[in-house]
């Protein structure tokens, strides 16, 4: 052996217990409306030179998932979600979870057919976007939910405040497509609890 039984408990056994306890009877999207309760004029997110507190996050994944709900989005209902890393990518993720409902990451760099595979695939009917991305996406099998800023009247109508939860740990919070063995995309379904 290299170390010795010192070191190697160290190394092996020492830094490396790292256990948390976690909350596993909340979702996702509960854990960060504790964080807001805690601190709300903290700051929630960085994107180039924009900077949103975690209650002005809150406020607007609200907007958004009471905009949702009533579109019929729920527990294990799957929507899409395309958009460049961005405060507004966040706010679209955040107000899927709180609509309760599963989101399904787009990457707006895909090539267009394998986008349309995997709205197929997902059975999606509902897609976040912005007015750059709308040009990937298949117009015609989906509504498209234009986050775009001038379109921001869309949601602003809706309640800031939480929304009712509807999900359970055991409910899916995302499915993610990998490459798949066979070169076709393959949707991995992961649950609030993971």
């Amino acid at each position: 052996p290299l170390l010795s039984e010192v070191e190697q408990k160290r190394l092996v056994q020492q830094w490396n217990a790292t256990d948390a306890e976690y909350p596993a009877d909340q979702c996702i999207h509960e854990l960060f409306e504790a964080q807001v309760t805690k601190t709300p004029e903290a700051t929630a997110l960085e994107c180039g030179s924009q900077v949103i507190s975690y209650a002005e996050l809150n406020a607007r994944a609200n907007q958004l998932a009471h905009y949702l709900r009533d579109r019929d989005v729920g527990p294990e209902i799957l929507v899409g979600v395309c958009l460049e890393r961005s405060i507004e990518m966040v706010v679209a993720v955040l107000g899927v979870l709180k609509a309760g409902g599963a989101y399904v990451p787009l990457d707006p760099g895909y090539p267009k057919a394998r986008l349309t595979y995997m709205i197929e695939d997902a059975a999606l009917k509902l897609v976040i976007a912005d007015a750059s991305n709308r040009r990937v996406l298949p117009n015609d099998t989906i509504e498209i939910v234009d986050l775009t800023a001038g379109n921001a009247a869309v949601t602003s109508s809706f309640p800031v405040t939480n929304p009712v939860n509807q999900t359970h740990p055991e409910n899916l919070a995302y499915v993610i497509y990998t490459s798949g063995s066979t070169g076709q995309p393959k949707g991995v379904m992961a649950l609030h609890r993971g």
